[in-house]
């Protein structure tokens, strides 16, 4: 499925909508260039599950733990120097939160196979053309229940 934004308030709004359709143990890849959106994006699913504080990118920590039900776990991978496996950060997966991973290239072959892919195009004030595709099942009810 394809959406546009044309600010950053629209893409956190299609993030708000996504939130609601999300279930524990969900997988949310985010695949951008710098200054896509993926952070944007993150706001917005954190606010469509009630997550209260401040969201912004973990560059230096890898991961923010955000509590909410279920909790939010929101990765930046850009400086992942050591496989998720090998830095105990493939544990999240199984904690059943909803993980959103900025870069998630970074982590190779470790990635979940079974997730739900965002890929956000364009940069800075542009608009912006966001494409969600669904590897598994379970995540392909989350694109089906947003059409």
């Amino acid at each position: 499925m394809i959406w546009q934004s044309t600010s950053a308030q629209q893409t956190q709004a299609l993030a708000r909508q996504l939130a609601a359709h999300l279930f524990p143990g969900a997988v949310v890849a985010l695949w951008g260039d710098l200054g896509a959106g993926k952070t944007a994006f993150v706001r917005g699913l954190a606010q469509g599950m009630g997550v209260a504080g401040r969201v912004h990118s973990p560059t230096f920590g890898i991961v923010h733990e955000h509590a909410g039900t279920p909790p939010l776990y929101h990765f930046d991978l850009y400086r992942l120097t050591e496989g998720l496996a090998d830095s105990g950060l493939d544990e999240y997966f199984d904690r059943g939160g909803v993980c959103a991973l900025e870069w998630p290239g970074r982590a190779g072959d470790e990635l979940p196979q079974e997730r739900l892919d965002v890929f956000l195009r364009g940069q800075g004030e542009q608009a912006r053309t966001i494409e969600m595709q669904a590897r598994g099942a379970r995540h392909q009810t989350i694109l089906e229940s947003m059409q």
